[in-house]
């Protein structure tokens, strides 16, 4: 559903008053709604002077929310939807894609973790390369450090391209980086707006029947530095965006067939030096797959492990890649290399046959 100013059209009730009310409490569009405790909202309604104008406008939009509930599905055409609509997009690299049998699902959040410098944003880049240019699909990537390089994801598709001379080359790079649009986005009111517009957008496209060149993949690098700012303190706000900001990822890579990768950073787990991915438990029931980067800083060498996959037997196996890269140099001798050192999706695939066969 869209955001609420643009209900306001159409039901003036939900005017600049409710919506800053609503604000308040981390709700941004009618889906947020459904994410509340309607009585405690009720509650904070009823302190205000306008509390009978604010309980109809809470009253309008859950009727608003009743009417555009989707039907119900049942099991087969659920999987009848996953294998028509929601395909699996190349990462770039062979190892990653045989971990996740494939690479990146269309219609699933993959989350990436890491430490600072352990490739998380090389990463998202390279995928983003092989998306545009393998699958001649769209990416957007929404960067929120400035962290992007235009050329570093030119180096990538030079690496896997066939083509021989100079001038070929560069008609086909700037062929596919065409495809790759990045927006910098600041804090977590700019994403909203982002994915808002984006959703709006996708749906004019559907109604229009336009699937030429349709976006594939979503990239937030990091969706981290927007939540962590808005966690702090005791209030329930930042925490509802947090979920909110969740929910409407998962809705948009559902609802359209795309992929989405974010990354997050690691914290401190106590004693022992340990770490653990950021955010904490709430949100680490939102991402459908999660991978845990970890690179040791002596020999550039990194082991990537599967967190946590939805659709995948017995993911908490871990597959360790060696990943080598020049970050620094950025030249095509740094281009990441990926060598697999155990076959995760066999090994899985045997154990699986082994035990349901006993």
């Amino acid at each position: 559903m869209a955001p609420l100013k643009q209900l306001e059209r159409d039901n003036p009730i939900i005017d600049a008053c409710f919506r800053d009310f609503c604000a308040s409490h981390g709700i941004l569009t009618a889906e947020d709604f459904l994410l509340h405790d309607l009585y405690e909202l009720a509650a904070f309604a009823e302190r205000l002077a306008n509390s009978d104008r604010l309980k109809e406008s809470i009253t309008l939009m859950l009727s608003l929310i009743e009417l555009q509930c989707r039907p119900l599905l049942n099991g087969m055409e659920l999987l009848e939807d996953l294998h028509r609509h929601k395909h699996t997009l190349s990462t770039g690299d062979k190892g990653t894609d045989s971990l996740l049998q494939g690479g990146f699902r269309e219609g699933q959040l993959t989350e990436l973790v890491g430490p600072s410098s352990s490739g998380k944003t090389q990463f998202c880049m390279q995928a983003a390369a092989s998306v545009a240019e393998k699958h001649v699909g769209r990416v957007l990537y929404l960067d929120t450090g400035n962290s992007f390089s235009p050329r570093r994801v030119a180096q990538f598709i030079c690496a896997s391209s066939d083509a021989a001379l100079v001038q070929t080359r560069n008609v086909y790079v700037q062929e596919v980086l065409s495809r790759i649009s990045c927006h910098t986005v600041y804090d977590i009111y700019t994403i909203f707006d982002t994915l808002q517009g984006l959703e709006v957008t996708l749906r004019s496209q559907v109604q229009m029947n336009v699937n030429k060149c349709r976006l594939r993949l979503l990239v937030v690098d990091s969706v981290s530095s927007l939540i962590t700012p808005i966690l702090g303190g005791s209030g329930s706000q930042g925490r509802a965006l947090m979920v909110a900001l969740g929910y409407l990822l998962k809705k948009l890579a559902h609802e359209h067939n795309i992929a989405i990768l974010v990354t997050n950073h690691t914290v401190g787990a106590g004693e022992g030096g340990k770490t653990k991915p950021a955010l904490g438990e709430t949100w680490k029931s939102i991402p459908h797959v999660r991978l845990m980067l970890s690179r040791d800083h002596r020999n550039s060498d990194c082991t990537i492990s599967i967190l946590k996959h939805t659709s995948l037997f017995l993911c908490v196996f871990v597959f360790f890649l060696a990943f080598r890269r020049d970050c620094e140099d950025h030249n095509s001798q740094g281009q990441s290399t990926m060598i697999v050192l155990a076959s995760f999706a066999i090994y899985a695939h045997l154990l699986e046959q082994c035990l349901f066969n006993q």
